[in-house]
């Protein structure tokens, strides 16, 4: 596929000119202009592009570009990143905010999928997008059938904080670093609250909260969004893509 035609689409299906970031998003580096085997991984540092050439990838699709913040100088360890992308000729394209804020292939809306919920609204605005969904089950479910439900589709749990109800009905999801929005979860009704990390100082809000948080790890809640986007690309424009799973353990 024409990398142009493929970027233009992704731009537009995912919002990237509307939705402010902390860097620039989007065709982070031009490579190649035929796009036929996509690599989708969560992050883009130089062991991942190893894996993607690897793999013969014509396009690397990530959740965590390079650029983040102002200018930098291409020297040191960022400079070598990038001298590596340009000698490689491969595409890297970046969709952060966008991508956890996408209603079909976002991060959050797919862990509610795979989670069997239903997501019935958004919170905890960032740059005046809406990146967190308030959903619901569609029947009652024990806090322990949910963890289960998430090491089944998703993968392993790091921590689960059982601090409210036993029985779950709504459920408050943010993926990566969300556990600052614990207590806003709480004031919006949910019982139970999933993100990916969490730090000590946020431990004795849940508990004061009264509420259940599970923490997936910030590496695998967004791993789901850049496989469901790259699903999307496989259905849409018969595109060969797969996702390369290189943890971080964090």
């Amino acid at each position: 596929m024409n990398r142009a035609e493929l970027v233009a689409y992704l731009d537009s299906y995912l919002r990237i000119n509307e939705i402010k970031d902390y860097g620039p998003q989007g065709l982070q580096v031009e490579g190649q202009e035929d796009v036929v085997h996509i690599v989708g991984m969560v992050d883009a540092q130089l062991p991942c592009l190893q894996a993607a050439l690897e793999r013969e990838a014509d396009m690397l699709l990530v959740h965590h570009g390079i650029f983040w913040g102002g200018p930098q100088t291409l020297s040191g360890s960022f400079g070598r990143l990038v001298r590596a992308y340009i000698a490689s000729d491969i595409n890297l394209y970046a969709a952060h905010l966008a991508l956890d804020a996408h209603p079909e292939v976002g991060n959050n809306a797919e862990l509610a999928r795979r989670l069997g919920l239903e997501v019935e609204d958004w919170f905890a605005p960032v740059n005046g997008i809406r990146l967190g969904v308030i959903a619901r089950a569609h029947h009652a479910l024990k806090l322990d059938y949910l963890v289960d439900r998430f090491e089944q589709n998703v993968g392993p749990v790091k921590l689960v904080q059982a601090h409210g109800a036993r029985i779950v009905h709504k459920v408050g999801i943010i993926s990566g670093a969300g556990a600052r929005e614990i207590g806003q979860a709480a004031a919006l009704g949910c019982d139970t609250f999933l993100t990916g990390e969490t730090s000590h100082a946020e431990y004795y809000g849940a508990l004061s909260a009264r509420i259940n948080v599970i923490y997936g790890g910030h590496y695998l809640t967004e791993t789901v969004g850049v496989q469901a986007l790259g699903e999307h690309l496989r259905q849409r424009f018969d595109i060969d893509f797969e996702f390369v799973d290189l943890p971080t353990g964090m």
